[in-house]
């Protein structure tokens, strides 16, 4: 449950060496989380990373294993009692031209990209509705509001993924729990690193800080930066044609 000052006293990460996983953790503890699960593969076992005075578990998860995160939010919740946020923060980016030339690898990656996250997605909000209260964080990304042809197939996973959320917060409606989509464009890090950054780029410090502010708010949808929200409602209505040709 929230603190008697109404901020976030637990929290779920699921992939639990995200970069903006982490961040937005670190930052939740700040604001008074007491105590934190993070969830990873392999991580059960080991050492407990400081994160502030927060008290920290770790368990294992496997984000291509979907018959194992029901369980893994059930024993969260064990650890540390009702869950204020759930973070999935788990997926692959790849590259184009390595999932046109390995099918099997693009159908591998968006089974964890989209898949995964349904999977996680409403086992969480199983929790988050028994318990009458509770926020899923869906990291989306802009790259699922308008699929381009240099990365299709880790945007239509994202275009999936963005829509699954919005169901999932409408059939929570009511609840008591509900669901905050983030859309972020080209963030700066490990999982972008050798690329060369897209114009309104952010940082995960940046994606977190967001998140936190719209988690605080009590939004639906936080983009990152918040102009992308109007460059995309401009983009969607460009013609396919002029689409097609946007850089590479």
């Amino acid at each position: 449950m929230r603190n008697a000052l109404g901020s976030v006293d637990t929290v779920l990460l699921l992939g639990g060496r995200s970069e903006i996983g982490l961040a937005i953790v670190e930052r939740l503890v700040r604001d008074g989380a007491r105590r934190v699960v993070l969830a990873a593969r392999g991580a059960a076992g080991g050492t407990p990373p400081v994160i502030g005075d927060a008290e920290v578990h770790l368990v294992d998860f496997d984000a291509a294993r979907p018959e194992t995160h029901g369980e893994v939010i059930e024993t969260a919740a064990k650890l540390v009692g009702d869950l204020d946020v759930v973070i999935p923060a788990f997926g692959v980016l790849g590259s184009q031209a390595a999932y046109d030339a390995d099918p099997v690898a693009a159908a591998e990656a968006v089974a964890v990209n989209y898949g995964g996250h349904v999977s996680a997605g409403l086992s969480a909000a199983r929790r988050l509705r028994e318990q009458g209260h509770g926020t899923l964080v869906v990291l989306s990304s802009v790259a699922g509001v308008r699929v381009r042809r240099a990365n299709f197939v880790y945007g239509s996973a994202k275009a999936g993924l963005d829509g699954f959320a919005q169901g999932l917060g409408d059939a929570l409606h009511g609840s008591g729990a509900r669901v905050m989509v983030v859309r972020p464009g080209f963030v700066v890090g490990r999982m972008t690193e050798g690329m060369s950054p897209a114009p309104m780029s952010s940082t995960p410090g940046e994606v977190a800080d967001a998140v936190v502010a719209g988690l605080r708010s009590g939004a639906e949808t936080v983009w990152v930066p918040g102009r992308l929200r109007w460059v995309f409602a401009v983009s969607r209505l460009l013609p396919r044609a002029i689409w097609r040709r946007m850089p590479r």
